[in-house]
């Protein structure tokens, strides 16, 4: 089994999410002895904003690609092809400004491919990136889920239809919300943040023995 480990906070030691993320990855390989974990950091080694070299636009003209646009599909391509490769993927999604980071956006732009992870079909779009695990560790200043906050979620909301659009069907949230708002708050977040760790990797570890046991 393999399991890409992606994180997108730009607070190094501070961030909650990534310190969220490093407990999901060991428990989840603590249930899964021989898991290959394979660790993206995408504030030091993230791809850049999406551009006319990244888009391709040489396509529709049918030019050779110069240097620029090598590089970049190049740099698209691996991003791709670890993410197709990988059973689970971890990724920390810190919420900044209702969304997403710019990093992760840039990220998901990469890995958007048609024909790689997602294709047009006459009977409208198709996931192929299907049969993963994704447990996304959403982490919140705020509290936006429920009524009438989760208006401003176009974090945890965008990244279900995306990864929903590439055929995923096993999003699994680690939330911990509410981290801005005071000591106890913020305890309080932690808590159940652990609560839903132990609660996706256990499922996960009794998923894999009931699959053995078939």
């Amino acid at each position: 089994m393999k399991l890409l480990h992606v994180d997108s906070s730009p607070l190094g030691s501070a961030s909650v999410s990534r310190a969220l993320g490093r407990e999901v990855v060991a428990q989840w390989t603590a249930s899964h002895p021989g898991t290959r974990v394979e660790y993206l950091d995408l504030v030091t080694e993230g791809p850049a904003h999406l551009d006319a070299d990244a888009l391709g636009f040489r396509l529709a003209t049918g030019a050779a690609p110069t240097p620029a646009q090598q590089r970049e599909n190049a740099l698209t391509e691996r991003l791709v092809s670890q993410f197709l490769a990988a059973d689970v993927v971890v990724i920390g999604a810190p919420m900044v400004n209702f969304g997403v980071t710019s990093q992760l956006k840039a990220w998901i732009d990469r890995i958007a491919q048609a024909g790689r992870t997602f294709r047009y079909t006459a009977a409208g779009p198709e996931g192929l990136a299907t049969g993963k695990t994704v447990i996304v560790v959403s982490t919140r200043g705020g509290r936006y889920a429920g009524v009438p906050a989760e208006a401003m979620d176009h974090q945890e909301s965008y990244l279900k239809a995306v990864l929903g659009f590439f055929g995923i069907a096993d999003v699994r949230i680690v939330r911990a919300e509410g981290l801005s708002m005071g000591d106890e708050a913020k305890a309080r977040a932690l808590a159940a943040a652990a609560v839903d760790i132990r609660a996706h990797t256990a499922r996960a570890a009794n998923e894999a023995a009931a699959a053995l046991a078939a």
